[in-house]
Parts: C-alpha cells; sequence; structure tokens
C-alpha cells in the first residue's frame, strides 16, 4: 500500500522547523507504527508538501497515527489530501 498525503503549510508557518518536527515524528512515532515499511517527506517548487508512506497493507494504513499536534500546527487542514493506491490492484493488458 502506498500512501500520498499531500498539503501545504499554514500562512506563516516555518518551513526549517516543520521539517524539524516531522523529523522527530517520523523517528518518535511513525516508525514504531505496526506495518509501516517506509516514509518520505517532499517538497515541490509550487510549495506543496507530500509524504508518501509505503505500507505492509492497508489495514497497517488504516490503524496508523499518522500525524501529531506537533505536526498539525504547521499544516493548513483545509489543504490535506490522502491517497492510497493499492499495488495488489493493477491490471495489466
Amino acid at each position: 500500500m502506498i500512501e500520498h498525503r499531500t498539503f501545504r503549510l499554514r500562512e506563516g508557518a516555518d518551513p526549517a522547523a516543520f521539517v524539524e518536527a516531522d523529523a522527530q515524528f517520523t523517528q518518535a512515532v511513525a516508525y514504531h507504527q505496526p506495518g509501516i515499511a517506509r516514509r518520505t517527506l517532499a517538497r515541490a517548487e509550487d510549495g506543496e508538501w507530500l509524504v508518501e508512506t509505503l505500507w505492509w497493507s492497508a489495514a497497517h494504513a488504516e490503524a496508523a497515527v499518522h500525524t501529531d499536534a506537533s505536526l498539525d500546527a504547521f499544516v493548513d487542514a483545509a489543504t490535506v489530501r490522502v491517497r492510497r493506491y493499492d499495488e495488489d490492484t493493477y491490471f495489466l493488458s
């Protein structure tokens, strides 16, 4: 299961402080979630952010903690979009 979470930071949020908070969350919380394989943070040129998380299954993704107050303080909640892609449900022609 591949999960893409896109968002923008709140007006006036410090990107460097966000990156630091995200790194702390990744090490202290995310990598202790059952079924997580990898989590990566990236920023596009237009200022949109992406968290890509690889899970062993959809059930693991559904059950996981994806954020906490330390990250929520930076993120504009109205811009959050989550898409999940199941590697087992593709079609070959």
